[in-house]
């Protein structure tokens, strides 16, 4: 039976639901978990993150696992290649507890088209991005049209 066929199949007898997934996360292989556990539970328990059993749970369903492997080297040789994102509600409240930690800024805080955002870099040479969305005092993201003369004035100054 083919992928495709078995998510068919599931769907037609019900088995599959639009509300399914209920967690999601990473886990991070290292050559050191002990010492990228310290790291992320200083950088992110501060700001809201909680330790659980072996995992760090971010948000509501959203965790960061550490696994130690011998099939990875010390430090990642693409660390673009992934970017692992912490939305934040307060990113200058983020961005002095990660200096008090001394960490390194691949892209420090800036502001982009739809808020904020910014780049470090973990002990095993991860990129972590921080992300504030630009909200309103009402609630909204702006996505009804409606922006600030500041947000369209940048975005056409980048064409």
């Amino acid at each position: 039976m083919t992928t495709e066929a078995t998510a068919t199949e599931a769907t037609t007898t019900g088995a599959a639901r639009e509300d399914n997934l209920v967690a999601s996360g990473i886990v991070l292989g290292s050559t050191e978990p002990d010492r990228l556990v310290a790291w992320y539970r200083a950088a992110l328990e501060p700001l809201g993150a909680r330790w659980e059993e072996h995992m760090l749970v971010v948000a509501e369903g959203l965790y960061v696992g550490f696994d130690r492997r011998d099939d990875v080297a010390a430090k990642t040789v693409e660390p673009g290649r992934q970017l692992v994102n912490f939305g934040v509600r307060d990113i200058r409240a983020a961005e002095a507890h990660l200096n008090s930690l001394h960490v390194r800024w691949i892209r420090p805080v800036e502001a982009v088209g739809w808020g904020f955002m910014s780049t470090v870099e973990d002990p095993d040479g991860n990129y972590l991005q921080f992300i504030q969305a630009d909200t309103r005092p009402d609630g909204s993201d702006g996505s009804d049209g409606s922006e600030s003369s500041d947000r369209s004035e940048q975005r056409s100054e980048r064409g």
